[in-house]
């Protein structure tokens, strides 16, 4: 009798462990591939209006799906845990395949990839930058400390101003 009850208690262990597997995030179109458990948004204005009303800021990536450094920083992107766990829980985020209308989003010109942040008061911070002299606002996947430590900044900022 204790043989069939452990194993029983087994069978309904590796069961609810198979169950678990199958539980795996549903891919999200507004990611584009960037983090899939983060709550994008859809576009820029949706984005000005979630940072204004929930006080946290708008971290803006420019890419374009063909480029391949924007993949590179893609994959960068997503297989760091914290970066992506700022992401979901203090930033207001969005990904832009196309660009926006607001010329302050390109204050060094348009290329990709690109990350600007913008504050609650929907101030550009044209302070907060990669390493590169001739494009401010690029990142490429050795950077991604550099990343945190900038998001990191975005947040100091804005609670030093409130």
């Amino acid at each position: 009798m204790l043989r069939w009850v452990i194993l029983l208690t087994f069978i309904g262990i590796c069961a609810g462990a198979a169950e678990q597997k199958r539980k795996t995030v549903k891919p999200n179109p507004l990611s584009k591939g960037w983090g899939d458990e983060i709550n994008w948004v859809q576009s820029y204005g949706e984005g000005l209006s979630k940072a204004v009303r929930s006080q946290k800021p708008l971290m803006v990536i420019h890419h374009k799906d063909e480029c391949p450094y924007s993949q590179a920083l893609k994959k960068a992107f997503v297989a760091n845990d914290t970066l992506q766990k700022m992401a979901k829980d203090e930033f207001i985020m969005i990904n832009l395949v196309e660009e926006a209308m607001d010329k302050n989003l390109a204050p060094d010109g348009y290329y990709v990839p690109r990350i600007l942040f913008v504050d609650p008061s929907l101030t550009v911070r044209a302070d907060i930058t990669g390493r590169y002299s001739n494009r401010h606002y690029a990142y490429a996947p050795e950077d991604i400390a550099l990343l945190i430590s900038n998001m990191n900044k975005a947040k100091v900022l804005l609670h030093n101003e409130l």
